[in-house]
């Protein structure tokens, strides 16, 4: 089975984050997921990028939630590009 990669943009002490990284955790057990973790302070570019933003989720370049990240609109995002 194909493994996805799925790009998490976030920050240290974010709690929303926190909530996000466990919703991804959750729907790694239906999705077969690799999260890459890339922290927005430790390079200027996602900073100007996602500083207002994050959390922010990426998945093959494409953009399927930021902010407060909800568990079904995720999956919903998932299933389209997974099954396409």
């Amino acid at each position: 089975m194909k493994e996805y990669v799925l790009t998490f943009y976030t920050k240290e002490n974010c709690p929303l984050c926190e909530k996000a990284k466990a919703v991804i955790e959750e729907l790694s057990e239906e999705f077969p997921l690799k999260m890459i973790e890339k922290d927005i302070y430790k390079d200027d570019q996602l900073l100007e990028l996602y500083q207002l933003m994050i959390p922010v989720l990426e998945l093959n370049g494409e953009q399927i939630g930021y902010g407060l990240i909800r568990k079904d609109e995720v999956r919903s995002e998932l299933t389209r590009l997974i099954s396409h």
